[in-house]
């Protein structure tokens, strides 16, 4: 097995026990995350009609000491907010993504100077 292999278990094991869970994002889907590092959060979104999983496309990191979670959203909403760096970019900010079911895309962003 490698490293790479080891990892994606890692990552079927977060998903499956987060699809245990209550929806809690845009509706009908459950948020998962998981670390991917020291100070590293990765997430996918999980349909719980079709068991879809929808990765977001990147990593976050590096979001500022106030912030407890980098990743906000809420049940009812398809908006997500994401605090820090996105795949250890230098670059750090706040983004505003929202999720259509199939996609996350970027809809606003404020870039921390």
């Amino acid at each position: 097995m490698t490293f790479a292999d080891a990892r994606m278990r890692q990552y079927r094991t977060a998903i499956r026990d987060a699809a245990k869970g209550p929806i809690n994002f845009a509706g009908r889907y459950v948020l998962a995350s998981w670390g991917c590092g020291a100070g590293c959060v990765m997430a996918a979104a999980i349909d719980t009609q079709s068991g879809r999983v929808t990765s977001l496309p990147f990593s976050v990191s590096d979001w500022p000491l106030d912030v407890t979670e980098p990743l906000s959203y809420r049940a009812n909403s398809c908006l997500l907010i994401v605090h820090g760096s996105r795949n250890e970019s230098p670059e750090h900010g706040t983004y505003y993504y929202a999720f259509d079911g199939k996609v996350f895309t970027l809809r606003a962003s404020e870039i921390n100077r």
